[in-house]
């Protein structure tokens, strides 16, 4: 294989992603701490709102890049905190289906206020074009590994 002069920013790039992941899951564990979210709950609680109605383990993991026992371990610490509800899944006996209780519900509410107001904070020296650029890079690396 040719080795060309992308590869090692790349690596940097995948360092960056890191030290940057790192730093956005403190900051997620700082929003969520006053009700009891850390950023690993978070992502669950997104997955589910996200998709727009309830989810399974697996459906979460993917979603989120995480492994199922991973989220299997959240889910259940989260459905004993009352933070999620389980719900027959029609096309699996075995698989429940995760949605948020109306408690997670109002967290998670709460949560998407204080994120959109520091997402706004952070957005303040870049340009939508360095935003959207970045958006539009990460999603091809991601593309990449996504199998």
């Amino acid at each position: 294989m040719t080795k060309t002069k992308k590869g090692p920013v790349f690596t940097e790039i995948a360092l960056e992603i890191f030290k940057l992941g790192g730093l956005l899951v403190n900051e997620g564990d700082l929003m969520g701490s006053p009700y009891g979210i850390t950023s690993a709950r978070w992502k669950i609680m997104g997955a589910i709102v996200r998709a727009g109605k309830p989810l399974t383990v697996p459906q979460i993991a993917k979603t989120m890049g995480l492994t199922r026992q991973a989220v299997q371990r959240l889910v259940d610490v989260m459905y004993a905190d009352g933070v999620l509800a389980f719900q027959t899944n029609p096309e699996h006996k075995r698989a429940k289906l995760i949605k948020l209780s109306e408690v997670g519900e109002e967290i998670y509410g709460k949560l998407d206020k204080k994120q959109v107001d520091w997402a706004q904070t952070c957005s303040i020296h870049l340009t939508k074009q360095e935003l959207d650029t970045t958006l539009s890079v990460l999603k091809k690396m991601a593309d990449m590994f996504d199998h």
